[in-house]
């Protein structure tokens, strides 16, 4: 990377050269002695990083040589890399490392861990000189996943296993830390995660942030591919405030100067905080390859600025996609996504005929019945009783078809529903594994819902509705990439683990579990390839004929993906539509956001996450064995809401009506009761971002949320009356206004507020009465006019 030289701004302007190399303020903790386990290797079986005998393959044949820089955060690290014979990384058992005692901002690490199916997370312990402590969460997905759903900060296209080449991607991750920087750093103590059961941590590098003491200094500038409503490109600038004083009152305008290049957006940063981060957008247009510099300007005299005289080359301008993952994986979610939160997933098919699951704990996924069936052995719902006492032994899963009517759907009180909880987007289950379309596949099959059971378009149906009464809701489609049964998957099939009772999607015709006899799949289209006869056209159907804002895929093992995303992407540009893909679809390059199952973090997570979740304890589909009581109700629907909006990541809820349509009355009830909530609180959860300092108070049910104006405190637990004490370094500065939000017609409440004794957070003096009728979650918003 070449640095350049650049003079130093006049006036208030202060000039940083876009993407400035991170070494020069990045300090690398020696992690050499601490070294107790090899990951990387040069044959299968040379290194045993897992319990298997497993390992990645050597960093170098992917360019990583000795150093690694994030394409997210631009931190540099030292990167151990193959080291024959020698340990590469550390299996974190509280060891505690020193490191060059210094101020800092931020701690960043490489880290994974090495269990396929499970994550893994620990507390580390930063202590400071004064022997004061901070903690955070370290936390890691699996190094590798089967059906590639887990997307790292670096990715290797295989791993070795103890006697062969698997050609399944593997990851390292980044987890970063927001530290004191106003105290100095004395060491760090890892979590202790030694058990091969439940899965180790394992850290390859750690890099400290450090700079000179500044009010305002760019750590990292990152062209996008995305752009703004005006149809500017999006350059993402991450600031931060290592000095004493906040940024307030006019705040910082950001812009960009680079010959050829215009800022027509400029970014803005109304309130930052020591040792507080914020990435910023700015919008800018043209095309250029050169240097690039950003540009600070504050009316605000007295603050301390930062000027950095480093600089390197930058590529800017909006580039046509190809099917080459180097330019696939430079799409992310967009800004819209990122703003909704909340959306509702819907699970409707053949399964909703039967509708069983059993209860807890003894529930299983209702859609999956007819996988459950036919393989006994994996089968703790009883379904297998359940389908002969109910069907008889000669019913077959298709002979539900007819029975699957749709004759009570009404799409319009569907949306309507949507609508009402608040939600800003819905993902409809389009095609189940049971390869059953609620679409128009033209040609490539006549097993759906055109030719069977309602013959009705029902997608077309719900995405026509909600463009008429709703259009501002965004519209998804999951789509199931392989079908357990249609024996044209059969070339691809596949269980996920070698266990007799893992899922399986194996491609061959199902048999009867009582008769032994084959069952029909009724209206296939025998194709001569799967994928490319079946999978990606109907994924184009989707995409095109339906206009599809979110493609949730799901199961993505061999596919064709690639080809697939990128014709897609260049299509909707042409649009001007701003289109999403999830992590589900075969290829980790590809994937905007991450999917989680019925689960959330314990923090913030730099890279976009959605969790799915069921409104049933543990079932998406219909399961008429849930008791009405026992769905979620409408205050765990908004603090898990809350939750999640405050750790980056939004909430797919799914519903399971029943096979004429119908919504179950207790998911309707507690998703209007839930809406009622979030519409009157709206401003708190849509449009927000996380607190890099922290996103949550432990064991105290605080969050935070904020926008560039205002910062938001949610207490998921009724917090009174009086004096009201926040734990947090709370960006709240003398001149704001701090209110109840409530919502409706009632109006906010006044709250006067005091730093606390010691400076240690913040009290809020409530007035009495001022949460009355309040109920699930509990807001102080504090307004920047300070």
């Amino acid at each position: 990377m070449k640095l350049t030289t650049l003079p130093l701004a006049v006036l208030n302007g202060w000039y940083l050269a876009a993407g400035v190399h991170a070494a020069t303020n990045v300090t690398f903790v020696p992690l050499a002695p601490y070294f107790n386990n090899q990951a990387f290797g040069a044959y299968p079986g040379e290194t045993s990083f897992d319990a298997l005998n497993e390992s990645y393959p050597d960093p170098s044949i992917i360019g990583i040589n000795g150093t690694y820089t994030s394409t997210q955060t631009g931190i540099v690290y030292d990167f151990p890399g193959y080291r024959p014979s020698l340990p590469d990384n550390i299996i974190c058992a509280g060891q505690t490392i020193a490191v060059p005692s210094e101020q800092y901002f931020s701690a960043s690490m490489l880290v994974t861990s090495d269990l396929e199916l499970s994550t893994v997370s620990g507390n580390v312990t930063y202590t400071y000189s004064d022997n004061s402590t901070w903690t955070s969460e370290l936390r890691s997905l699996p190094w590798w996943a089967f059906l590639t759903i887990n997307r790292g900060e670096i990715i290797f296209p295989y791993r070795y296993t103890s006697n062969d080449t698997n050609f399944n991607t593997s990851h390292i991750f980044e987890y970063t830390a927001a530290l004191d920087p106003s105290k100095t750093l004395r060491s760090i103590t890892l979590p202790v995660t030694t058990n091969v059961t439940t899965g180790r941590l394992h850290v390859f590098s750690v890099s400290l942030w450090r700079s000179p003491a500044s009010s305002a200094q760019v750590q990292f500038v990152r062209p996008t591919q995305k752009w703004t409503e005006r149809g500017n490109q999006v350059v993402e600038v991450t600031v931060n405030n290592q000095g004493s004083e906040c940024i307030a009152g006019s705040g910082l305008t950001i812009s960009l100067a680079m010959s050829g290049i215009r800022t027509i957006e400029p970014g803005h940063i109304k309130r930052l905080c020591p040792g507080d981060q914020k990435r910023v957008d700015i919008g800018v247009n043209g095309t250029a390859n050169g240097t690039a510099t950003i540009v600070l300007n504050s009316n605000n005299g007295g603050l301390s600025i930062q000027r950095q005289p480093y600089a390197h080359h930058l590529s800017l301008g909006l580039t046509e996609w190809t099917s080459d993952l180097a330019s696939l994986s430079q799409h992310e979610s967009p800004q819209w996504f990122d703003d909704a939160k909340f959306g509702i997933m819907i699970h409707w098919g053949p399964y909703s005929v039967p509708g069983w699951g059993n209860s807890t704990p003894w529930e299983s996924y209702a859609e999956w019945f007819w996988w459950y069936t036919t393989h006994r052995i994996a089968d703790k719902s009883d379904t297998y009783d359940y389908r002969l006492r109910t069907f008889g032994p000669d019913w077959n899963y298709d002979n539900g078809f007819p029975n699957f009517t749709a004759s009570n759907f009404d799409p319009k009180a569907w949306v309507d529903l949507i609508e009402a909880s608040g939600a800003k987007y819905f993902v409809l289950t389009t095609k189940h594994h049971d390869g059953f379309a609620l679409f128009d596949t033209q040609n490539t099959t006549d097993r759906s819902a055109l030719h069977y059971g309602p013959q009705r378009d029902l997608v077309g149906e719900l995405f026509a509705a909600a463009a008429t009464y709703h259009p501002t809701l965004k519209r998804g489609t999951y789509f199931s990439l392989p079908e357990w049964f249609n024996p044209d998957f059969g070339p691809y099939g596949f269980a996920q683990t070698s266990s007799p009772t893992s899922t399986s999607w194996p491609g061959i015709i199902a048999r009867n579990p009582y008769t032994g006899l084959d069952e029909p799949y009724t209206g296939r289209i025998p194709v001569q390839d799967f994928i490319w006869d079946l999978m990606v056209p109907q994924m184009s159907i989707l995409a095109h004929n339906y206009s599809t804002d979110i493609m949730w895929c799901d199961c993505g093992a061999a596919n064709g993906t690639a080809p697939f995303a990128a014709e897609w992407f260049n299509a909707a540009r042409a649009q001007n539509r701003q289109v999403t893909i999830n992590s589900r679809c075969g290829v980790a390059e590809i994937a905007d956001f991450d999917t989680p199952e019925y689960a959330t973090f314990s923090s913030a997570q730099l890279r976009k996450w959605e969790s799915n979740m069921g409104m049933d304890p543990y079932s998406y589909g219909y399961n008429r064995a849930t008791a009405a009581g026992s769905y979620m109700n409408a205050s765990t629907i908004v603090s898990d809401l809350v939750d999640m909006a405050s750790k980056n990541g939004n909430f797919l809820l799914d519903v399971g009506p029943r096979a004429d349509g119908t919504i179950v009355e207790a998911e309707e009830r507690e998703l209007r009761l839930a809406g009622t909530w979030i519409h009157a609180h709206a401003e708190a959860v849509f449009n927000t971002s996380y607190w890099f300092v922290m996103s949550e108070v432990q064991d105290s049910g605080v969050r935070f949320t904020q926008t560039d104006d205002a910062f938001y405190v949610l207490f998921l637990q009724d917090p009174g009356t009086g004096r009201v004490w926040v734990d947090a370094p709370l960006p709240v500065v003398e001149g704001d206004e701090v209110v109840v939000l409530r919502g409706g017609d009632d109006g906010d409440v006044g709250v006067s507020w005091e730093i606390a004794d010691g400076g240690q957070g913040v009290v809020f003096n409530v007035p009495e009465d001022a949460w009355k009728e309040e109920q699930f979650c509990w807001v102080l918003k504090i307004k920047y006019l300070g």
